[in-house]
């Protein structure tokens, strides 16, 4: 008998610390370092805040990310400091971050490149690094939120004649000038929009416009996608020429919208597109 209660204490003892030691390994918590802003956002978005463990200097949304390690710049990360940090998944995106994103996966990490060229694209992204994530429901719930505030912009849309649509002109930059044109996500945020973009044609997603051509084009609003000190109607009237424009002549051009959310590929993009519309058609 004496042999039977002690064979059940061990089984049972053995069972506690088998279970102890299961209910801690699934505790815990996947591990992830963004490069991107864009990125960083998204995995926010998803409820990701505990899992985070490293950031790019560069990521500044949302608040809580200020409590984050910060592992270097956007195009040149610590390598020494995010290996040591064992992340299960590195999160980027393309083009300047290209090298960065070979490196990291010749040393055998894991990294997701998120570089969407459109809103299509930008929901795959928002899905797949979901599934990466164990947070599909989350992912497909984002997409689905910011699917609803396209068709609202859309519907208001459909009231606004085509041959009233408004062209506008978006610049990115000053010095040089610099704008989005087709093959961006930014110009298809304006025709989101309701806008007519005057640089579609140009021959690169981002590329430089000169002033000349922006007066030829004369655009009836322009939106500095950059906050400045100076008020806007003022810097595009200090521009030689830029009083013929329409937007100049009927102080239409702004520069109050957060350019993260006009030209970041995150979930706050389409609170960019309902600003831009706003701006195209106040009181619309």
């Amino acid at each position: 008998m004496k042999k039977i209660i002690l064979l059940n204490l061990f089984i049972g003892y053995f069972l506690t610390v088998a279970l102890a030691t299961g209910s801690q390994a699934s505790a815990v918590r996947p591990r992830y370092i963004s490069l991107a802003p864009s990125t960083t956002e998204i995995l926010f978005s998803l409820g990701l805040d505990k899992e985070i463990v490293g950031v790019s200097s560069y990521c500044n949304y949302p608040p809580e990310v200020r409590n984050k390690t910060k592992v270097g710049s956007f195009s040149s990360p610590n390598i020494e400091k995010i290996i040591a940090l064992k992340p299960d998944y590195i999160f980027c995106t393309g083009l300047e971050q290209a090298p960065v994103v070979t490196q990291l996966k010749q040393l055998n990490l894991n990294v997701y490149v998120s570089d969407p060229t459109s809103m299509g694209e930008l929901f795959d992204s928002i899905r797949e690094i979901g599934k990466l994530t164990d947070k599909s429901a989350a992912a497909v719930a984002l997409t689905q939120k910011m699917d609803e505030e396209i068709n609202a912009v859309g519907l208001k849309l459909k009231f606004i004649p085509l041959d009233k649509r408004v062209k506008v002109f978006i610049e990115i930059w000053h010095e040089p000038l610099m704008t989005a044109a087709k093959g961006s996500i930014v110009d298809e945020l304006i025709a989101l929009a309701g806008g007519i973009n005057i640089a579609h044609e140009l021959p690169r997603p981002y590329c430089n416009i000169s002033a000349e051509k922006v007066i030829s084009l004369n655009p009836q609003c322009i939106i500095m996608a950059y906050m400045d000190k100076e008020p806007s109607l003022k810097l595009a009237k200090q521009r030689f020429g830029w009083e013929r424009i329409d937007a100049v002549k009927n102080q239409r051009v702004f520069n109050d919208i957060d350019p993260d959310t006009l030209l970041r590929p995150g979930p706050r993009i389409t609170r960019g597109l309902t600003e831009v519309y706003k701006r195209l058609y106040p009181g619309g």
